[in-house]
């Protein structure tokens, strides 16, 4: 029985399903120069697999990562052997530098439990910045905007492989609770399924708000963003 590497399989079935990192990269710093011009340097926070940090290091000159996850850093450095690459946790870490712009994406930070971590996090993004410099960061869903009951369902083919993902999410007190099932099948090795339980918090636009003010941001909402959630982008007050 062979094992299945949850890392690539996430990384095959977003890149297979139409997940265009490099268009949203792009946006990402067309919006950073939108308030900085002259940013030079980007900190990707929950860099995961390093799929949006590939394309910003096209975009900016000096990039860095940092992950919780030692297993998504593994596929990172294999992706980025070049990267500087951090393990740690974005609640508080410390990097001994700045960057012109801190971002976060694919909602990672929907995985903090409280306000309070919430604005810990956002503190150690302003700590990170550079005087001038903007943070950018994509929500999960809101309270209001959260389909409860959702049902999500794909199909992709890619480098000989076959995933199928099924999910389910649902509200569980101020969280959605997504049950995701994968099936992978591999020429020569057979069919595995795996599935993984995600508790994402429902944060609330204002407690977003609130986090960046406390951290000395002045932060503004612009809807849609890479996954239709939105983004906040705070710059020093």
């Amino acid at each position: 029985m062979y094992e299945v590497d949850h890392a690539d399989v996430y990384d095959l079935f977003y890149l297979g399903r139409g997940k265009d990192y490099a268009a949203e990269a792009s946006d990402i710093a067309d919006l950073v120069r939108s308030r900085t011009p002259e940013a030079s340097s980007l900190l990707d926070v929950a860099c995961g697999t390093g799929t949006h940090l590939e394309h910003f290091t096209k975009e900016f000159g000096d990039t860095a990562g940092l992950e919780l996850s030692e297993d998504m850093l593994t596929h990172a450095r294999k992706r980025l052997p070049d990267a500087t690459l951090h393990q740690g946790d974005m609640r508080d870490f410390r990097l001994g530098r700045k960057f012109s712009a801190v971002v976060s994406m694919f909602s990672s930070v929907g995985y903090l439990k409280t306000t309070e971590e919430l604005d810990a996090a956002v503190a150690s993004f302003a700590e990170h910045l550079e005087p001038g410099g903007v943070v950018v960061v994509e929500p999960w869903w809101f309270p209001e905007t959260f389909a409860d009951g959702w049902v999500s369902a794909d199909v992709v083919r890619r480098d000989g492989r076959t995933v199928a993902r099924v999910s389910h999410s649902v509200r569980e007190g101020n969280a959605t609770r997504m049950e995701v099932h994968f099936t992978v099948a591999d020429p020569g090795k057979g069919v595995r399924h795996f599935s993984d339980v995600h508790l994402i918090t429902l944060f609330h636009q204002a407690e977003y708000e609130a986090a960046f003010t406390a951290a000395g941001l002045r932060v503004e909402y612009l809807e849609g963003g890479p996954s239709g959630r939105g983004l906040f982008v705070g710059v020093p007050a």
